[in-house]
């Protein structure tokens, strides 16, 4: 046997079956077995191995035991005298592996091998060949002079920039997503090592692999999609802990005591820098356009009391203390209208800050109804204080997107516009998926492979596919396996460059899947994907209920107790506030670990008398995925008079 490819999965079922797809198609004219390692993923992996892929060697951890050990099960049982390693959220194209064998067998001294790496849209990734962490690389990284000198023979030797992305050089780091090594290394260098639970083991492999006088090769004359790159999780405070960490393991078993001693005290003190960064930068990306509104609230308001006070209500004076209470109280209501509205999600609705300032406005004349004559503020300055403070943020998103600012983008109409690339039954196929995943995206026409083809919804031949993107401003390419070859898609994908999002569906998944950033997760379409309970709305809705009514029935709780008493109604009330429970939840008994997680529940949905007759997964798939806040309340409401 020529080939074993490992590959160790945790919970990207979709991502793993288009993988071995496309590893299957690289089999063809080879030898090879695929062994797949599962680390206990909760997304029934295993089920859909299992059942689709029966000659694909299958191992079900029972908990995750980490990347290195996982791998090295699969060692254990490998017969080729080839191993790759390898990520599932990777797409390798038909003669990717006789490439790299047929490489490998001209170079006896090659003791591994790794390839061009490119993300989802087609962008180089430069941890595809990478330096050792010396005291220097280490230094340059961690003050982020290798990213501003990135061709720099000097400070960027941890990315190698100075070496051609399209040229095989002998490197001194592989990236473990894709690393082939001959058998009889892996037998006399060892394989990952298990100090490692998590990143920085193909760093030691690597060394390890130098020190037993081998080369390790970046080989260019192949590309594969790793649609997860190294930054996936730089934003994590996590992911720095271990990353930094990694490397303190590997200072510890592979650098003199004299280097450790300057190595090590640089790395700790990189993780504390890292995290006070990741930690003033989540800060700052969470509040600086609320402190922009705030600004400019506070700015109208004042303009406005001092207008009101000279020109229509001459003589009107206002205690400063009085000034500053309601100012306060107006722009935290304001403020906190507009967020629950919608109006800082992404992409940006301006709508949603109209209607969050418009709520928020008659909030604070509400208010101001209820307080007793004598400590009323003015109702002309909170309305038009509310008004133009409306205006002005409106106009400062619309200046801010002029500017640039991503984070005030508003959704582009284009990037709802889906071209398909493949056959009609395939573009049928994908249409449907579309469809029962709820992604509300339209295609607008099909580039078909088949030159014979006469559909009206046909926009031209696949070698006009740039002209066409562009003409009919499409923001999104789908791409079909068979109709092209994995190859050809990836060739597409770089020759179109990234002003477009790319995904791929392999004729008979459940699933679409794509990467629109390398700074983020891989991105997908699948039957199961769609719950709105689980977006930045939906948990914003769902909570926001829980409180407002927790709030009302604890202040209310000295009549109603006496009412509610056997339900434990004020306990029960406190636990949601502080966010221990949810008044409303999935159906008790029942299997929810395809669903979103959401708090233990007050009330179970088949608790409530919903009048419905469907059984109780399908209950909780429904409320999952079309949650609303006025079902929490009807069923809350029958909860406390039943």
């Amino acid at each position: 046997m020529q080939l074993s490819i490992i590959i160790v999965n945790y919970n990207v079922k979709y991502f793993l079956e288009h993988c071995i797809i496309s590893v299957q198609a690289a089999c063809k004219n080879i030898s090879a077995e695929i062994i797949v390692i599962d680390n206990a993923s909760a997304d029934d992996s295993v089920a859909m191995l299992q059942s689709k892929y029966t000659n694909v060697i299958t191992i079900a951890n029972k908990k995750n035991i980490g990347f290195a050990k996982a791998n090295n099960q699969g060692v254990a049982i490998a017969k080729g005298d080839n191993i790759l390693f390898l990520n599932p959220d990777t797409i390798v194209p038909e003669d990717c592996f006789e490439k790299c064998i047929a490489y490998l067998q001209a170079n006896a001294n090659i003791g591994a091998l790794g390839v061009r790496l490119i993300d989802g849209k087609g962008e180089f990734l430069p941890e595809s060949k990478r330096g050792f962490p010396s005291f220097g690389t280490a230094f340059f990284k961690i003050s982020g002079l290798s990213s501003v000198f990135k061709k720099s023979t000097i400070f960027n030797k941890y990315h190698l920039g100075y070496l051609p992305e399209n040229q095989t050089n002998e490197v001194d780091v592989l990236v473990g997503c894709f690393m082939m090594m001959p058998k009889k290394v892996v037998a006399q260098v060892g394989s990952f090592s298990e100090d490692y639970f998590m990143y920085g083991e193909d760093i030691d492999l690597s060394y390890c692999v130098q020190k037993a006088g081998y080369k390790n090769v970046y080989f260019a004359d192949t590309t594969v999609i790793h649609y997860k790159g190294e930054s996936t999780k730089k934003g994590s405070l996590n992911y720095v802990k271990m990353f930094y960490n990694a490397m303190i393991i590997f200072a510890r078993k592979h650098l003199a005591a004299n280097r450790q001693s300057t190595f090590i005290p640089l790395i700790k003190l990189a993780i504390a820098a890292r995290a006070v960064l990741s930690v003033a930068n989540r800060f700052l990306n969470a509040l600086w356009l609320p402190i922009i509104d705030g600004i400019i609230m506070l700015a109208c308001l004042w303009q406005i009391k001092d207008y009101w006070m000279h020109l229509v209500k001459p003589g009107t004076n206002y205690e400063a203390n009085t000034i500053v209470v309601f100012f306060t109280v107006y722009i935290a209501v304001w403020l906190s209208s507009i967020f629950i509205h919608g109006g800082y999600d992404k992409p940006l609705k301006k709508l949603n800050i109209i209607k969050g300032m418009f709520v928020g406005m008659i909030l604070t004349l509400a208010i101001y109804g209820l307080l007793p004559e004598t400590i009323r503020f003015s109702r002309g300055i909170t309305f038009f204080g509310a008004a133009s403070s409306a205006v002005l943020i409106w106009l400062s998103r619309i200046i801010l997107q002029n500017a640039g600012i991503s984070a005030v983008q508003s959704e582009d109409r284009k990037s709802n516009n889906i071209i398909t690339v493949g056959s009609d039954a395939q573009v049928s196929e994908v249409s449907m998926l579309l469809k029962n995943a709820g992604v509300d995206k339209d295609i607008i026409g099909n580039v078909n492979t088949n030159s014979l083809s006469t559909h009206t919804y046909d926009l031209g031949s696949i070698a006009q596919l740039g002209a066409i993107a562009k003409t009919y401003q499409a923001g999104e390419i789908i791409f079909t396996y068979n109709a092209l070859s994995f190859s050809e898609i990836i060739q597409r994908i770089q020759q179109l460059g990234n002003q477009y999002n790319f995904k791929i569906h392999c004729q008979g998944t459940d699933s679409i899947i794509g990467s629109n950033s390398k700074n983020s997760a891989g991105d997908l379409y699948a039957v199961d994907w769609h719950f709105y309970i689980s977006t930045a709305a939906g948990r914003r809705s769902k909570r926001t209920f829980d409180i407002i009514s927790a709030i009302l029935i604890i202040v209310l709780s000295p009549i109603l107790v006496w009412i509610w008493k056997p339900k434990k109604i004020l306990q029960n009330a406190l636990q949601v506030l502080f966010a221990q429970k949810t008044w409303v939840g999935y159906c008790a008994n029942a299997d929810i670990i395809k669903l979103p997680a959401i708090k233990e529940c007050v009330v179970p949905l088949n608790d409530a008398n919903l009048n419905t007759n469907i059984n109780t997964q399908m209950l909780n798939m429904q409320y999952a995925r079309t949650y609303q806040s006025v079902l929490d309340r009807k069923i809350l409401w029958q909860f406390l008079w039943q």
